[in-house]
């Protein structure tokens, strides 16, 4: 399967302008187009639009400047943006005709293998020009990391901080399956993940406990922020200190999602992973109204329910494990002992069933129904075994969905 190493580079003063000088074009080009479609323009297809690129480097000869495969990877881009927006049209979804990219976005500036050089931890970049015409010098980078000895092609990116990227994307060849056993999780918003097994023994693995803390600082930035006269010193200083306390939040939210699901997926003996279906939308529904703040903000902001499962789709498939992903609905509700349903709002953190008196946290009966609703192969099940409720989307791997 592929996966992708993102390493930090080191890059002087002159490269930098470099990058920013070919993304900002091919940013330009990519906009030109979408506002051309957006006019009411019929889009050709990648092949007859990249004939012509020579046209428009006439129009602006500083394209001339930027390595050609970058703008090729243009047109691949828009083309997949438009096959994307068409199929979701046909399929009735609401469209999202594709938006141009904003000045302060960074454009990934994407390389073939073939086309860049590793010597070491020096990454060498080609930019465009001939002789005399070359502007810039090609970028020679410094690699934090050792690259992959093998890899496809790189993804160079920038983050709010300023920083650089490289993604290699690689080969690696998926472990098979050596044990036995099934567990099954809960997702929820207090505990990232409450799972039990057939022996009965209980996981309870958190999430990102931050995020509260963080938020209460963005909004004093923000605060702050509002007060000060637009492109002012004080607000673009604030600004800049928004955009990194932000990253840093992100970052955080992000590593604890990994280490999470690195865990269900390595770590536990268990061959097979049950998650239940559960959609961030059902959390903010009418029956669960609540006046919270707190809770919709983590539903919506720090939760990552979507990102976790997409983890685990990719790391169960690399350390040989099965992941089932099936209908949790009652599940909350009914008691795995008895069957008992009774109404649980999202304020109730413990289940106390009123036919047969169990006690037990609610994630951790919820997990319970799930695994017995999987072992009996009781209804309703989810077709598609990537899909979780209305937020998740299929992935386009079809050895992907076959191993699942």
């Amino acid at each position: 399967m592929l996966l992708c190493k993102k390493i930090k580079l080191e890059v002087s003063e002159e490269d930098a302008q470099a990058l920013e000088f070919m993304q900002a074009k091919c940013r330009g080009l990519y906009n030109w187009w979408i506002m051309r479609l957006r006019d009411g323009e019929k889009w050709p297809g990648w092949k007859e639009a990249k004939a012509t690129l020579q046209e428009s480097k006439q129009h602006d000869p500083e394209l001339h400047q930027v390595y050609g495969k970058l703008l090729h990877e243009v047109y691949f881009r828009t083309d997949k943006a438009m096959t994307a927006f068409f199929r979701r049209c046909k399929a009735g979804e609401k469209p999202g005709f594709p938006r141009v990219r904003s000045r302060h976005d960074f454009f990934t500036l994407v390389y073939p293998a073939m086309y860049i050089n590793v010597q070491g931890d020096r990454l060498i970049l080609p930019t465009g020009g001939k002789g005399t015409k070359k502007r810039f010098p090609n970028i020679v980078a410094r690699l934090t990391e050792q690259a992959p000895p093998s890899f496809r092609e790189v993804a160079i990116s920038r983050d709010a901080g300023g920083h650089y990227y490289a993604s290699f994307v690689s080969e690696q060849a998926e472990q098979p399956a050596t044990t036995t056993g099934v567990v099954a999780f809960d997702l929820g918003i207090k505990t990232l993940a409450t799972g039990v097994n057939e022996q009965g023994r209980v996981y309870s693995i958190g999430g990102f406990k931050g995020a509260r803390w963080y938020n209460k600082q963005l909004d004093k930035m923000r605060s702050k922020r509002d007060c000060c006269k637009k492109k002012s010193k004080r607000y673009i200083h604030l600004t800049k200190v928004y955009k990194r306390v932000s990253e840093q939040k992100r970052n955080k939210q992000k590593d604890s999602l990994h280490k999470a699901s690195h865990l269900i997926s390595h770590k536990l003996v268990e061959s097979t992973v049950v998650v239940g279906d559960l959609s961030q939308r059902q959390m903010v529904t009418k029956q669960h109204q609540e006046k919270n703040k707190h809770r919709n903000r983590a539903v919506f902001n720090e939760w990552g329910c979507y990102t976790f499962v997409q983890m685990l789709v990719y790391k169960c498939l690399l350390y040989g494990k099965d992941l089932e992903i099936i209908s949790e609905k009652y599940t909350s509700k009914d008691c795995h002992r008895c069957g008992n349903r009774q109404a649980m709002p999202l304020w109730k953190r413990t289940y106390h069933c009123e036919r047969c008196g169990v006690v037990m946290d609610r994630d951790e009966n919820s997990a319970h129904n799930i695994l017995e609703r999987f072992l009996a192969r009781l209804g309703p099940h989810v077709a598609d075994a990537t899909r979780c409720a209305d937020v998740f989307t299929a992935i386009d791997n079809v050895n992907t969905l076959e191993h699942i």
